[in-house]
């Protein structure tokens, strides 16, 4: 039976789970007998279309690549135009809500709103955005259990990187006592480049010509991006219920070329580290620039790639390291949390 799923949003991330989909069709079909049929694509610049028998996805993708509109996807039988997104998840027949709009980093919304819409109307939930989850999880993740209906965030994190589902099912019977994490890829970009010898404003303005960095990169720079992700692990993994203005921040601009020149001599390497461990029972969580020494697994890690140590009580120290950002690596994260509702697994 095919999961039938409608998309919130239809950018970089949706149109990359599209094309996922589109792809890995017929295996995704024959290897795991999972089917997904796309019935709705909402999005507040490109329009709306809606159809219960499933939408050609092709044909949506062609349509916003000429014109970056919905607007020429052809008419036939049965298709509905321009329902907003809370009529998408409230009339349509998706069994799933894959919610990719742009969201405000410091509200949640609307993000948070079209999760409570879904709940109420016992549809699940997958997102790869930050917001909701940092800001809300408490309230969300009862209000889903509440209406035995599934949330699924794995890319929030990492991307299509496992660093909520590896733990949760890998690492079970572990208690975790700390995670340490570099957890947004542009600054280790930048420090990695300031390593190689440029300044932090030519590091960051290469990182911007390749589409690391924003235009702002406030929320990156300054530690914004680190804080919520590690605000999601301590709430998600640790059962923490921390709220973001408890964890400390302090970004990387501030770094000089002589910082750096220390920290080499020192044996050590520069890397804005996100944590959360316990201290005298109790778990406090902070993001900071750290001169760590290269044998922490952390101090390898170069580039725009993100890292994360999980310190368990019975496996001992684990690394994972991949991807915290891309089209197709967040299509993917999509996939998988699809994949494993329409299995019933974590």
């Amino acid at each position: 039976m095919s999961h039938k799923i409608a998309l919130l949003g239809f950018g970089v991330v949706g149109q990359g789970l599209a094309e996922i989909i589109l792809q890995k069709e017929k295996l995704l079909e024959n290897d795991i007998d999972f089917q997904a049929k796309i019935v709705a694509i909402s999005d507040v610049m490109k329009g709306s279309i809606y159809h219960p028998d499933g939408l050609d996805l092709s044909k949506a993708l062609q349509a916003v690549k000429e014109t970056g509109k919905l607007d020429d996807y052809p008419d036939h039988p049965g298709l509905i135009r321009d329902w907003n997104s809370f009529q998408t998840i409230r009339d349509t027949n998706a069994d799933t809500i894959v919610e990719m709009t742009f969201t405000d980093v410091k509200t949640g919304q609307p993000a948070i709103d079209h999760c409570r819409a879904a709940f109420e109307s016992k549809k699940n939930v997958v997102m790869s955005n930050k917001g909701p989850v940092a800001l809300a999880y408490q309230e969300l993740s009862e209000l889903a259990k509440k209406n035995n209906v599934r949330w699924g965030y794995e890319g929030t994190v990492m991307s299509g990187t496992p660093a909520l589902r590896m733990p949760i099912v890998s690492l079970a019977g572990n208690e975790i006592t700390e995670i340490r994490g570099i957890l947004n890829g542009t600054t280790n970009y930048i420090l990695t480049k300031m390593e190689d010898g440029l300044t932090y404003e030519k590091a960051l303005a290469e990182a911007q010509s390749l589409g690391y960095a924003e235009a702002d990169p406030t929320s990156d720079v300054e530690g914004y991006d680190a804080q919520y992700k590690i605000t999601i692990l301590a709430n998600v993994l640790l059962h923490v219920p921390l709220n973001r203005s408890d964890v400390e921040c302090v970004g990387i601009s501030h770094l000089t070329p002589e910082d750096i020149e220390q920290a080499r001599n020192e044996g050590k390497r520069w890397k804005l580290i996100a944590e959360c461990k316990k201290v005298n029972g109790q778990y406090i969580a902070k993001v900071s620039p750290q001169a760590i020494p290269l044998t922490d697994p952390l101090a390898g890690v170069g580039g725009a790639v993100n890292a994360i140590t999980y310190h368990c009580d019975l496996a001992g120290p684990i690394t994972l390291i991949g991807a915290g950002a891309g089209r197709t690596e967040t299509g993917f994260s999509i996939l998988i949390d699809l994949i494993n509702i329409s299995r019933g697994q974590l």
